[in-house]
């Protein structure tokens, strides 16, 4: 199992390192100092990545399961929507990506009003997801009810002269569902369906979706009360020596993480010593060591993609954007597509999937899928960059069109691609993709421009898996029904008579010889 994980985290993550190495080599150069902390970070990242996904198999999945089981057996809605507002803004709060975000916003807005405000968006839409499924509502109608929502305070914001606030509310939807959030949930739904008696990928999938519009709302409500014109978000850089760098970010990352597991780890022993007194023993130790697993893995990861990934994505975006501006749009394309195999969550959605379809859905078809989508919306995001137009042009017709396939696409890929869109905007996309956007925005247009042209990359790759995945769903459905057609074209093959074989002269022959001898027999008797 460990070297399974190993080797899955080294094919994600190699590309990408040579990808780097290559254009720091060629169009983008970088100092030896930057290019050796990017390779430093690459070992972390994908030592990081192993120990996270042993993690959440051993710890994360159960205890979303045992969770979502037990919210749902008491059938009392008070308990269900209160248990869930809870466990939506814990695990948010907890979110890694979420608090890089606010970091950035902190000199204009406090980060703790931003992710509590997060944080209070995903727990009403998660218990919102638990009452979907324990009542049996659609979740194709409740999506459309809540993203028509969200266009319609995107409208008024626009009206109101705040349309640049648009990219970071969308942004941060994309951000609150990564590598903490997702095994969680998922998992939850899980359970809460299996409970529930309606299991089946439409209803255990689809609270990832519905988790996501909960801040791209609360975020726009907040639009309305603060001036966005001067908002201009900023990165902190440690600077120093290997050891200076990579150790305070690993100390800074061991108390942000300890933060972020520390409230899902006491929530647990409170569980399991009060609703679940009976759990076995050995099961209650194997989900303490996988918490531990979870937190030191993400701890590594965290480390490297910060202290290795920010600054070889800005140096790059820079330098491009300085030099070979046009190469943004092919690269931005390629980088894209390698990078969603990177994401930690990806790879536990996929595994959710293939498990949850009894294997008729293969992780491999969705995952290279994902990483056509998320190509094409790094591609369009550099296009922004380039351009300097509305995040509007992108994300209206996108999402219209993940509507209209919502209706025709069967419900299994509708949920799983809806889940996907969060999922594919994780811990790599706000700390290599993002800063590789940023720093070609500040070479083209300034650091007034990072707000309206860079930001809204999270948005655009949490919006194109919807799209890609919904296509998948929908000629997978085509194919099988040319395929049942075609059984019932073929003419049946006639039934097989049975042979019987024509008399022949030797048969009476035969039976005279043998009664011949049958008197003999009898005659010598005598």
């Amino acid at each position: 199992m460990v070297w399974s994980k190993i080797k899955e985290s080294l094919i994600s993550v190699l590309p990408i390192a040579a990808i780097v190495v290559v254009l720091s080599l060629t169009l983008a150069p970088m100092e030896g100092g930057a290019i050796l902390s990017f390779l430093v970070g690459c070992i972390l990242v994908i030592g990081g990545m192993s120990l996270f996904a042993i993690g959440a198999d051993a710890a994360m999945i159960p205890i979303g399961e045992l969770v979502g089981s037990a919210t749902t057996k008491t059938r009392n809605l008070t308990v269900v929507i209160v248990v869930s507002i809870l466990i939506g803004a814990i695990i948010t709060m907890a979110e890694p990506d979420l608090s890089v975000l606010a970091s950035g916003l902190e000199a204009h807005i406090n980060k703790w009003v931003l992710i509590a405000l997060v944080a209070v968006g995903v727990g009403i839409f998660l218990a919102l997801s638990m009452l979907r499924v324990i009542f049996g509502v659609s979740l194709r109608l409740l999506l459309l009810i809540s993203y028509g929502a969200v266009f319609a305070l995107a409208l008024v914001l626009t009206l109101l002269g705040k349309e640049p606030f648009l990219p970071l509310a969308f942004d941060s939807g994309g951000v609150t569902t990564g590598p903490m959030t997702v095994p969680f949930i998922i998992a939850m739904g899980l359970g809460v369906a299996n409970i529930s008696g309606k299991s089946g990928a439409d209803s255990g999938f689809g609270f990832v979706a519905l988790a996501s519009v909960g801040p791209i709302i609360s975020v726009m409500l907040l639009g309305f009360f603060i001036d966005v014109t001067k908002i201009v978000p900023s990165s902190e850089v440690i600077e120093g020596g290997y050891f200076r760098v990579f150790g305070l970010t690993f100390l800074d990352q061991m108390k942000d993480v300890a933060i972020s597991i520390g409230p899902i780890a006491a929530f647990f022993l409170i569980f399991r010593f009060t609703a679940n007194r009976n759990m076995p023993i050995r099961t209650f130790w194997r989900i303490v060591f996988g918490l531990l697993y979870t937190y030191f893995g993400l701890v590594i990861f965290m480390t490297g993609a910060h202290a290795g990934f920010s600054e070889a994505g800005r140096a790059i975006g820079l330098a491009l954007g300085a030099k070979y501006p046009y190469a943004l749009l092919p690269l931005g394309v390629l980088i894209g597509f390698m990078i969603v195999a990177a994401e930690p969550a990806v790879h536990v959605l996929n595994e959710q999937v293939e498990k949850i379809s009894g294997g008729t859905i293969k992780k491999h078809r969705v995952m290279l899928t994902m990483m056509f989508g998320v190509a094409m919306s790094v591609g369009l995001s550099m296009l922004r960059v380039l351009y300097r137009f509305s995040i509007w042009w992108l994300l209206l017709p996108g999402y219209a069109l993940a509507a209209v396939f919502a209706i025709f696409t069967p419900r299994t890929y509708t949920a799983i691609a809806f889940d996907s869109g969060g999922v594919a905007s994780g811990p790599m996309t706000a700390t290599f993709l993002l800063p590789l956007a940023t720093g070609a925005c500040v070479a083209l247009n300034g650091e007034e421009g990072i707000l309206r042209f860079a930001y809204g990359l999270v948005a655009m790759v949490a919006m194109t898996p919807l799209i890609v995945l919904q296509v998948l769903g929908s000629l997978s459905a085509l194919r099988a029904k040319m395929a049942e057609r075609m059984l019932k074209k073929v003419p049946a093959p006639p039934a097989e008579t049975p042979v019987v074989p024509a008399p022949s002269a030797e048969i009476p022959a035969a039976a005279a010889e043998a009664a011949a001898s049958a008197d003999e027999i009898e005659v010598i008797d005598l």
